[in-house]
């Protein structure tokens, strides 16, 4: 009896690994992650099966795109185009690409300020967060109860007491740790609260890979933030391990504020099923600093493979220049081949990495991929500072980005993520100056992965493996 029970278990669970392999080659998002699920779960069942429940990934259905089942929005996206068009003269770059991932038009009129580090960027938030008369839109992917995090907690409070209308949002996954009696104390104080644990979505379908990295701030429609830091003492350098944290935000005004307030109603309306649209202001203002500009939101939900093409199309546009700062370089074949491409061409190419870890396994893989782009003629540098986890880039004095995209399968592929793009030389000569200061700060690496230490030859090429998920 038990001899025909294992057997009938063991079956099903062959069944089951075949039924998973076939979805896997179906809906995969990219031919190597397809193959190597379907080797994992025909070879290795018991492991493969409880892992493609949790970690395999396909196009995230169901997430509601409020701008498509919005006829105001649309038809005001419509008018906003004609409206704040660039001069022709002042775009140096082609911005169609851009503009068809992100379902957006690049608009004039936009104002940026970089915020360098964890103390510049929370004294901007929290000031902007004091001076807001009408609403605060606020999501972090990582929100602790510490120092910082009840310091924020105060300022909503206050902000919600003086009649402000202050929602905030965080991840599941990232906040995982944080106190249910955090979000209470905010919620008793009238903040309206997008609970990570209560909402519909990925945790209660097996899709916990899927999480929304993005970092937004926004104040009356006015004023905008994005950018790699979360809430948490660490982002302010006072980690023991860490120490100095390298990190970059940006402050914004003017038409790209309203995309970027649009991408938070579409996340709003996914984790609470309340639209925004109507309670929200969509006019705003200009700033002087009259900028080209673009928000561009990439994730799984998104029916092309949004974030890595946005990275393609910038390398592709670069002609003298190209500088990276990431804090994971694990990149997928197409980015890979354009990075080499660029570098042949003789463009400047530059990645910037942290040398010290947090995690493992993508700092471990990217050693199997420095190989390949220096012998191309791109130079890898590793920050030293202490811990460095922006990520931006410059194209030549044309364009630069700022935002919540790593340079990684997961960012390409799994998060929610999003980056203002800023198609101006003095954004451009401004991101430019920020990175030449972090290269200061840096080591080039000069040594083959076959110099480095045993536990990197051989844990890189492994850790690689892991690559579609990392």
């Amino acid at each position: 009896m038990w001899t025909l029970l294992v057997s009938a278990l063991v079956f099903a669970l062959y069944v089951l690994a075949a039924v998973f392999a076939i979805r896997a080659a179906q809906t995969a998002r990219t031919p190597q992650g397809a193959v190597g699920w379907v080797v994992f779960l025909i070879s290795a069942p018991v492991f493969g099966v409880p892992l493609y429940l949790f970690l395999g990934h396909h196009r995230f259905r169901g997430y509601r795109i409020a701008r498509k089942h919005s006829e105001s929005v649309v038809e005001g996206i419509k008018t906003f185009a004609d409206f704040s068009r660039p001069d022709p003269a002042t775009m140096r770059i082609n911005p169609r690409p851009f503009e068809a991932l992100a379902h957006l038009p690049v608009s004039r009129g936009n104002g940026a300020a970089l915020l360098v580090d964890g103390q510049a960027t929370f004294d901007a938030i929290f000031e902007a967060i004091d001076a807001a008369r009408n609403y605060i839109l606020i999501q972090f992917y990582i929100v602790r109860d510490d120092a910082l995090g009840q310091r924020l907690q105060s300022k909503l409070i206050d902000a919600a007491q003086r009649g402000v209308s202050v929602r905030f949002m965080t991840d599941a996954v990232g906040s995982y740790g944080l106190p249910t009696a955090y979000l209470d104390t905010l919620r008793e104080a009238g903040v309206e609260i997008a609970n990570p644990r209560d909402r519909r979505g990925p945790q209660h379908r097996f899709q916990l890979n899927y999480r929304n990295h993005r970092k937004t701030v926004i104040i009356d429609g006015e004023t905008g933030f994005i950018g790699g830091h979360n809430v948490g003492v660490e982002y302010l350098g006072q980690d023991n391990y860490f120490g100095h944290w390298r990190d970059t935000h940006i402050k914004m005004s003017g038409h790209i504020v309203r995309q970027l307030q649009l991408i938070f109603t579409e996340d709003w309306h996914w984790a609470h099923e309340e639209d925004l649209i109507d309670d929200l202001d969509w006019a705003g203002s200009e700033s002087d600093q009259d900028m080209n500009a673009l928000l561009v939101a990439t994730g799984p939900g998104d029916e092309t493979e949004t974030g890595s093409m946005m990275f393609f199309a910038a390398i592709t546009e670069a002609k003298e220049r190209l500088w990276i700062a990431s804090p994971y370089f694990v990149p997928d074949i197409d980015i890979m081949t354009a990075l080499q491409h660029a570098a042949l061409r003789g463009v400047d190419v530059r990645i910037l990495v942290p040398e010290v870890m947090d995690h493992r396994l993508p700092w471990l893989a990217a050693f199997a991929y420095f190989d390949e782009v220096r012998d191309c003629g791109a130079r890898v540098f590793r920050y030293t500072n202490g811990f460095m986890h922006q990520k931006a880039f410059v194209v030549d004095d044309t364009l630069a980005a700022v935002g919540t995209t790593n340079l990684d399968n997961r960012s390409f592929r799994l998060n929610f993520e999003a980056m203002a793009l800023f198609f101006d030389s003095r954004a451009a000569n401004a991101v430019a100056q920020m990175l030449e200061a972090d290269f200061e700060q840096s080591y080039e690496l000069d040594r083959d992965l076959s110099e480095q230490r045993l536990y990197i030859r051989f844990g890189s090429p492994l850790a690689r493996l892991f690559a579609p998920i990392l």
